[in-house]
């Protein structure tokens, strides 16, 4: 487990992240949304070790990560610019990291590395940021440690790429232990792989919850209702968390299970009902409105 306990940032007197708490549990993929200057390379690399807190604590199953190299063999960073050295190609890579992580497992990072294609004696200042990007993914799988702290790891690749990965990543973490904290400001490419999702703002975490309960927990219904009795009357029991109108017919999101809406809505005079999903989009645009922020703005542009 990856904790971050009220840990603060600054760089020259600019502050990066502000009393940040945040727990990644193990086996789950957890996702880190928001917008570029958010903090959240900021809180990757103070998950890593390569910052030091100016306040709080970073730790890695128990351990103090920072100047630790014992809780840093646990954890593999891909930046989102990755770094290799100069004139390097992807077997010098292999070498290195192989040096670094006992666990490195060549065989599977030559398999991984023909079936994208990447050729292994090509110097990698000749490839794409597509190609960078991937060669660095294939690195950290292929390292082997239990997590993977991910910056902006899908931007510069396909969608056919992207789904690549991320069936990797599912592959992996029914073969080992292993936990993958991808940072985004993508909110849609996340909604898909991630367990739970954390919202970072203006160095502080907005909204921090598992993916599952929020969207077991919060339903949006259309209806319309016999009169304005019976829709005075409903409403008085909903905890409602936003409300359109167009005519008669109302959008509505509110807190509570699927099942008691449906039994909720089945039991009202209403001429028409329907219970739909949210997508992970519209359910963070209602959990943030509600505290003040709008996400449109935040993360979506």
């Amino acid at each position: 487990m990856i904790e971050l306990k009220n840990v603060s940032k600054s760089f020259d007197g600019i502050e990066a992240l502000k009393n940040v708490s945040v727990t990644v549990r193990e086996g789950e993929v957890f996702g880190l949304i928001g917008t570029n200057g958010a903090g959240k390379s900021t809180l990757l690399r103070l998950a890593c070790g390569v910052f030091k807190p100016d306040d709080g604590l970073a730790i890695v199953d128990n351990m103090p990560v920072y100047d630790n190299v014992h809780a840093k063999a646990k954890l593999f960073f891909i930046a989102d610019e990755p770094y290799f050295f100069n004139g390097a190609t992807p077997k010098d890579m292999e070498r290195y990291y192989s040096s670094v992580y006992r666990n490195f497992d060549r065989e599977r990072f030559y398999l991984y590395l023909n079936s994208f294609g990447l050729e292994s004696r090509r110097r990698i200042s000749t490839f794409s940021k597509g190609m960078k990007k991937q060669l660095a993914i294939l690195l950290g799988l292929s390292a082997k440690t239990e997590y993977l702290l991910c910056d902006e790891t899908f931007d510069g690749l396909d969608p056919v790429m992207r789904q690549s990965v991320k069936s990797i990543f599912a592959k992996e973490m029914q073969e080992r232990q292993f936990t993958p904290v991808i940072a985004s400001h993508n909110l849609r490419e996340l909604e898909d792989i991630c367990d739970h999702v954390g919202l970072l703002h203006q160095g502080g975490v907005l909204l921090s919850k598992d993916l599952e309960e929020m969207k077991c927990n919060i339903q949006k219904i259309q209806c319309v209702f016999s009169s304005k009795e019976e829709e005075k009357r409903l409403l008085k029991q909903l905890d409602i968390v936003k409300c359109d109108r167009r005519g008669s017919l109302l959008t509505l999101t509110v807190r509570g299970s699927r099942e008691e809406m449906i039994a909720m809505f089945a039991a009202a005079d209403c001429l028409f009902h329907e219970v739909l999903p949210l997508s992970l989009e519209e359910i963070f645009i209602s959990e943030t409105e509600v505290q003040g922020y709008d996400i449109k703005k935040i993360v979506l542009g």
